[in-house]
């Protein structure tokens, strides 16, 4: 009876030690801060009710979600031209 659980267990410990099997497809988050803002990622398309993302398509929401989270997504969904250009953007501006 508990062997089962106790197998179960073991398999979860190794599938979080594999997060490369595992995809995310569609997900919602909420932000706490000073604000509360909600990011979704759908069919590789990230969206968030921040304002700079309906002006910039990437946030830091977004940003720090696809950090986090970049084993688990799709290659398309893992990084966009936005973030990849805003990033460069800020190393040049430092360097």
């Amino acid at each position: 009876m508990y062997s089962d659980m106790i197998h179960k267990i073991e398999k979860a410990k190794r599938y979080a030690q594999e997060p490369d099997r595992v995809t995310i497809e569609q997900l919602q988050v909420r932000f706490r801060g000073g604000n509360e803002h909600v990011v979704v990622i759908k069919n590789d398309h990230w969206s968030c009710d921040c304002h700079f993302f309906h002006d910039w398509q990437t946030c830091s929401h977004v940003m720090a979600l696809q950090r986090l989270l970049a084993p688990m997504l799709s290659h398309t969904s893992e990084t966009s031209s936005h973030v990849e250009v805003a990033e460069e953007s800020v190393l040049l501006t430092l360097t």
